[in-house]
């Protein structure tokens, strides 16, 4: 991630208009900001699971995610499995490992991609 031209800035995130993401289980209201140029776009979400929520996919995108509120579960391709709860992070590269993410309790997510 290389962040440039990007100029100093705050978010509301609570003005930010939500959009629901249906998982296998359950559903995501992500609220998405994108930051720098075109051929270098930094993308920044706020992420609600609910209760039971459930990916639909594997993911392989590098980002770095804190969790903010709720647990999140994370199992790695491998069969490994990481449990976040408020104030843990992880942190994964472009096409190191993928990850699939799940919130039986629900969660709150800050990423950035």
């Amino acid at each position: 991630m290389r962040m440039t031209d990007i100029a100093f800035c705050t978010v509301d995130w609570s003005t930010i208009e939500p959009t629901r993401h249906a998982g296998d289980a359950g559903h995501a209201l992500w609220r998405t900001q994108h930051f720098g140029p075109p051929d270098n776009p930094i993308r920044v979400r706020m992420v609600e699971y609910v209760a039971g929520y459930v990916s639909d996919h594997w993911c392989s995108k590098g980002h770095v995610l804190l969790c903010l509120d709720g647990e999140l579960e994370t199992t790695l391709a491998d069969g490994r499995v990481f449990v976040l709860k408020p104030g843990m992070s992880y942190q994964v590269a472009d096409g190191a490992e993928p990850h699939r993410s799940r919130a039986p309790q629900g969660a709150r997510l800050f990423i950035v991609y």
